[in-house]
């Protein structure tokens, strides 16, 4: 089904809470070791690295939490999805770890070497239209008429709680603000529900021309055709139905980046900080600029860039150089104190213990 024909009906999605986020985060806790976080001094602003995840996004996080709680409910029919690339690959792995047969169908152009990732996991990659909705269409249709468990990129109660674990790994760092990249909504859906009670500020970051759920939220569910651009990972044309909902709640801005700006960015990041993000991933520090925070944390939301995007970005671009710091205090992060108990010393029994347990020194005359 077009994406124009799913805008006029609301599948049920469910709903989901931070309890859910916080039960994602015990089952993922023995598969997913927390993400790394980096200061990049020059944009004064942490990053989350899930660049660095499993699979080189943060969409396994979603992928494995799904089918860990489908499991605990008895689910185990074989998973179905459909991605562009890094929701597949996220698929892939948690299918692999867990024994679980699962089938990707991607559209002709995705990635080769999200295509590889996929199949390096033993899914079954099917390739489907020219287009991630035509994509999707195809795994709906399979998933009726084989019985399989159709699995949203986004769209999914168990999904959105396993993105939140992200926001539950920034929590004890104290930010102010946490900028996300939303495409379907999943990620900024998640880490809101982890961060809003504490009173943190969420910004969503879209690319012009690629903001459907920025449009979604003022009112406007129209479909769009979003304008080619480096952040493949974020071209949706139309959001979540359940994200739409929380991201119209929970979300305090939503900040619309330019094309050049993406670019300019993620070239930084790899000649300043030595970091590669692939478009999407880049997306969140590009939007900081014009986000106020002291203690500004962006999420760079995955690294699975094509190579020769990459070459022809850093051939191509030359970034402006930064603005001179200001003088300010470094920054550290705020992690919790943890009391150690150190074992009592026993109190020499005579002086002659104490002149045992030094060194002898020569004496020479003089």
């Amino acid at each position: 089904m077009p994406a124009a024909d799913r805008a006029g009906t609301e599948p049920d999605v469910g709903d989901v809470t931070v309890a859910d986020v916080l039960a994602a985060q015990a089952r993922l806790r023995r598969f997913l070791p927390p993400t790394p976080l980096h200061h990049a001094e020059r944009f004064g602003t942490w990053l989350k690295l899930e660049n660095l995840q499993r699979t080189g996004s943060y969409k396994v996080r979603g992928a494995l939490n799904a089918l860990l709680a489908g499991r605990e409910r008895g689910d185990l029919r074989p998973i179905i999805c459909a991605s562009a690339g890094n929701h597949a690959q996220g698929v892939a792995w948690a299918a692999h770890r867990l024994g679980v047969q699962a089938i990707t169908v991607m559209p002709h152009g995705a990635p080769a070497n999200k295509i590889a990732g996929v199949a390096h996991w033993g899914a079954t990659v099917r390739q489907h239209g020219e287009s991630y909705d035509d994509a999707w269409a195809f795994a709906v249709e399979l998933a009726r008429r084989h019985d399989y468990r159709f699995l949203s990129a986004f769209d999914d109660a168990d999904v959105i709680a396993g993105q939140g674990t992200v926001g539950i790994e920034l929590a004890p760092h104290s930010p102010d603000v946490v900028i996300v990249p939303i495409g379907g909504g999943g990620l900024a859906s998640g880490v809101a529900l982890a961060l809003k009670s504490q009173g943190v500020r969420i910004v969503g970051a879209q690319v012009e021309g690629v903001d459907s759920m920025a449009r979604a939220i003022s009112g406007d569910i129209r479909p769009i055709a979003p304008v080619p651009s480096l952040a493949d990972g974020v071209r949706v044309k139309i959001p979540g139905f359940l994200t739409r909902r929380l991201c119209a709640s929970l979300l305090d801005d939503v900040v619309i980046v330019r094309e050049a700006e993406l670019r300019e960015t993620l070239v930084r990041l790899a000649l300043e900080e030595n970091l590669i993000a692939e478009g999407a991933g880049a997306l969140a520090l590009a939007a900081g600029r014009r986000v106020a925070g002291r203690r500004k944390f962006a999420v760079v939301s995955g690294g699975n860039i094509d190579a020769s995007v990459l070459a022809g970005l850093l051939t191509d671009v030359r970034p402006r150089a930064p603005r001179k710091p200001r003088r300010r205090r470094p920054e550290t992060l705020r992690t919790p104190v943890v009391a150690v108990a150190l074992p009592a010393l026993k109190p020499a029994s005579s002086p002659s213990h104490l002149h045992a347990a030094l060194p002898a020194v020569e004496e020479t005359s003089p």
